[in-house]
């Protein structure tokens, strides 16, 4: 992997960077409730902007569908972005923008609206392209969460502008990288979930890449089912069997082990009701029984392969981790990954919304070699997938 990084960039000074961000943050009654994106903006904003750049921030906010609307509008991420800034954030409308680029003194940082507020933005158009290179003398693609799409200001602008990666991109392609590019063997990937379908390019992929497939969440009661295991009123997509099949052909030929539950945590209902709950062996589940959990004899083999291992791609939670006690596999097998990280025997890269959430709910994200926030970037990435955005860096 090879792309240039604010490193490589030179004297800055007076020049004018366009930055692409991702300030897509969710907001409620006009403030924002959760600022990972925005502080994940700071390391490359604040270097730029102490180097003497005039910093151009590029974001799209919600789905405008090219129409600019007041909703949308990214005046409103201003004031915030300022805030973890720590210091003045500017807001530059579409109208009038060259001449407010011009009146910007070196060490500025501003806000420009939102890209999407062009139909043009995410068809890549020329003209939005050449639109938004016409505002700044280089480019930094800072935003790896929207790499996956080939759009005007994550695409096209690093073609049309020298191109640099933000300390964010870079710390993502480099973990990356060290997870399943040149990692270090044997490597193992958790992938959980609720549905197999919406894993399928991940599953295919993974099993010519890694060492370890364990496969934990409603998916696995398909890979179950193909194995001709009775999994009861389970989540199971009956329909898919012969591709789990195929993947464990596969997985077989590639030299990669498949882990599946062999006990598990079943209940009659989807609750918490102790005198439903048990847990047994994956042959001895009933009719009127759904598997909602991995058990703690499989977690503990689980385990034991994360020991013997020193990379580790993790996606998607074991059980149905946001009810307790169904959350109890995830949480012991993050628990286990992330006190091998700590002592420095496993490379974690752990990344998908609910991925992100498991790992908080068990209290060990932070000992987590890199967690990306990146959804559909992240598995695309996953799928082995070319992310746009990022080729574009790498020309």
């Amino acid at each position: 992997m090879s792309f240039k990084t604010l490193d490589d960039i030179g004297d800055v000074a007076g020049k004018a960077v366009l930055v692409r961000e991702d300030l897509n943050v969710p907001m409620a009654d006009g403030r924002v409730t959760d600022d990972t994106r925005l502080r994940a903006a700071v390391p490359t904003l604040a270097e730029l902007a102490d180097k003497g750049a005039k910093v151009l921030v590029l974001a799209h906010f919600g789905r405008p569908n090219g129409q600019p609307s007041d909703e949308f509008s990214l005046n409103k991420l201003a004031e915030p972005l300022a805030g973890v800034l720590g210091r003045p954030v500017q807001y530059i409308d579409w109208e009038g923008a060259a001449e407010a680029v011009a009146k910007l003194a070196p060490g500025d940082v501003a806000v420009l609206e939102n890209t999407r507020f062009f139909g043009g933005e995410e068809t890549n158009d020329p003209a939005v392209i050449e639109r938004f290179a016409a505002l700044g003398d280089l480019y930094v693609n800072d935003a790896f969460s929207a790499a996956h799409r080939a759009h005007a200001s994550t695409e096209g602008l690093a073609r049309a502008l020298p191109a640099y990666a933000g300390r964010a991109m870079e710390a993502e392609l480099k973990a990356l990288e060290k997870a399943l590019g040149a990692p270090e063997r044997p490597v193992a990937a958790v992938v959980g979930g609720a549905k197999v379908s919406t894993k399928l390019d991940v599953l295919k992929h993974l099993v010519s890449k890694v060492d370890h497939l364990i496969i934990g969440g409603g998916m696995a009661n398909t890979f179950l089912a193909a194995r001709d295991v009775d999994v009861g009123k389970s989540l199971c997509e009956h329909d898919l069997k012969a591709t789990a099949e195929e993947i464990l052909d596969h997985a077989d030929k590639a030299g990669c082990t498949v882990h599946l539950p062999y006990d598990v945590v079943v209940s009659k209902e989807f609750a918490a009701n102790p005198a439903s709950l048990r847990t047994c062996n994956v042959h001895e589940v009933a009719a009127d029984e759904m598997i909602l959990d991995v058990g703690p004899t499989a977690v503990e083999a689980l385990g034991d392969v994360l020991k013997t291992c020193r990379t580790l791609v993790w996606n998607g939670p074991m059980g149905a981790f946001e009810m307790a006690p169904f959350d109890a596999a995830t949480v012991a097998l993050a628990r286990t990954a992330a006190a091998l990280s700590k002592e420095g025997s496993l490379v974690s890269v752990a990344g998908g919304g609910d991925t992100v959430a498991a790992l908080n709910h068990a209290g060990v994200a932070g000992d987590f070699t890199y967690i990306s926030t990146a959804g559909g970037a992240f598995l695309e990435w996953m799928e082995g997938k070319e992310l746009p955005g990022v080729a574009a860096l790498e020309q």
